[in-house]
């Protein structure tokens, strides 16, 4: 038996389970989407994504590339390294600017990522904290965990959005206790999501600080696009927001947004951001010209939630099933890896629509499902179409459909042209 034998006995096992990963070659076109070109092989044809985070299509907005662009011109592609040797480019510095004033805290820091902004952020608190307790969401994201993992501190997980529990916890933890409460305002594979505000009371009545995750909820929610906090009026109450510049910012990097004192620690002790080459200039740029757009535009914000409230009607009128959602996420349940790959593979063969499915270990086991994330670029005909696919699909597969819906004759008139 050589080495190699438990890497091949780990990967067959998870190709039984139904679980293997499939990464679809895409190339995403910025001046028509929602399209792409799928290149399988010596085939490539334009198909439809129906499952990017690029929520408000900014990625392709013509301000954010010619920002990017311009900026590399003058300083180059890359940071030259960590901001400690380098230097720290002003293109991330009038980032961190902007991050703060959108979040209304004191201080900003940019990360290379969202997954390591949470985990250098939640390792750096909890390990700065004398005999912290971090009380974590049962549905947090694998980036809060890995952080409050590499804390060192004692963590203890409270009942998905349940008070509740949260409330008992904090009673037994004490008052004295440094504490903090790392939840998410919109969780992304359910796209349910928690009340800020409330909990922020608990922690102001118990004595602990508050983490919030705002990654799929910046530049979508609220009126300068600085997430669920900002829309729900409590803002102010909590004391460290992360977000993510790759979703509804369409750019790339991570950030968190808090008092001066707590970004300067994090600064000081995080080791993923000491020893990181920093954010490229031109990539600062790009994130930060979508930023500022997005805190004076609204139409995009607008123009999303029309088109998603259009796909739900589309998919409730077909029968699709969808889980409840009080976001622009629409979770379509399947409940089986393999018929939740078939289904996916269906859609983008027969279709040329692309939706990926998502199976555990992002969900749970027998909660697999398709994610559907409609941009403002999705007109009318594209939802119509998704929307007879999905049905063509349920009923070649055999999944079960939602009852009381449009007549199949009706629906018919909406099958895509050849």
């Amino acid at each position: 038996m050589t080495l190699h034998h438990h890497f091949h006995s780990f990967l067959d096992g998870v190709r039984r389970e139904g679980r293997y990963r499939v990464f679809t070659d895409l190339d995403r076109h910025a001046v028509r989407p929602p399209y792409a070109t799928w290149r399988c092989g010596d085939i490539s044809r334009e198909v439809v994504v129906w499952c990017s985070n690029d929520y408000l299509g900014m990625g392709r907005h013509s301000a954010v590339i010619d920002a990017m662009v311009e900026t590399a011109r003058q300083m180059g592609a890359g940071a030259g390294g960590t901001r400690n040797i380098s230097g720290n480019s002003h293109a991330v510095v009038a980032l961190e600017a902007e991050l703060a004033d959108l979040h209304r805290k004191e201080a900003a820091l940019a990360f290379s990522s969202g997954y390591v902004s949470n985990e250098a952020a939640l390792g750096t608190i909890g390990r700065l904290l004398p005999n912290c307790l971090i009380l974590s969401d049962e549905k947090n994201h694998a980036s809060m965990i890995a952080g409050i993992r590499a804390s060192g501190a004692e963590k203890q997980i409270f009942r998905h959005n349940d008070l509740g529990h949260l409330e008992a916890l904090l009673r037994e933890a004490g008052q004295s206790r440094p504490k903090v409460i790392a939840f998410e305002s919109l969780y992304s594979m359910d796209g349910d999501i928690a009340p800020i505000g409330r909990i922020c009371g608990l922690a102001a009545k118990f004595g602990a600080l508050t983490y919030l995750d705002e990654v799929h909820a910046v530049g979508l929610y609220g009126p300068r696009g600085a997430g669920i906090a900002e829309r729900d009026g409590v803002m102010d109450r909590v004391d460290v927001i992360e977000g993510t510049l790759a979703k509804g910012f369409g750019v790339v990097g991570g950030y968190i947004a808090a008092d001066a004192v707590i970004c300067d620690a994090i600064r000081s002790a995080a080791p993923s951001f000491i020893f990181t080459t920093a954010m490229p200039p031109p990539v600062a740029a790009a994130a930060m010209q979508s930023v500022v757009h997005l805190k004076k535009s609204v139409a995009e914000r607008i123009a999303h939630r029309l088109q998603v409230e259009k796909t739900r009607r589309a998919l409730r009128q077909a029968g699709i099933p969808m889980m409840s959602s009080q976001s622009h996420i629409i979770p379509v349940p399947v409940g089986d890896p393999a018929l939740c790959r078939e289904a996916s593979t269906l859609l983008l063969e027969e279709f040329s629509i692309y939706v990926q499915p998502i199976n555990y270990p992002t969900v749970p086991r027998r909660t697999e499902r398709l994610r559907i994330t409609p941009t403002p670029f999705h007109n009318g005909r594209l939802i119509e179409e998704l929307a007879y696919a999905l049905r063509e699909v349920w009923d070649g597969i055999g999944l079960p459909r939602e009852t009381n819906v449009v007549p199949i004759s009706s629906l018919a008139l909406l099958r895509p042209a050849a």
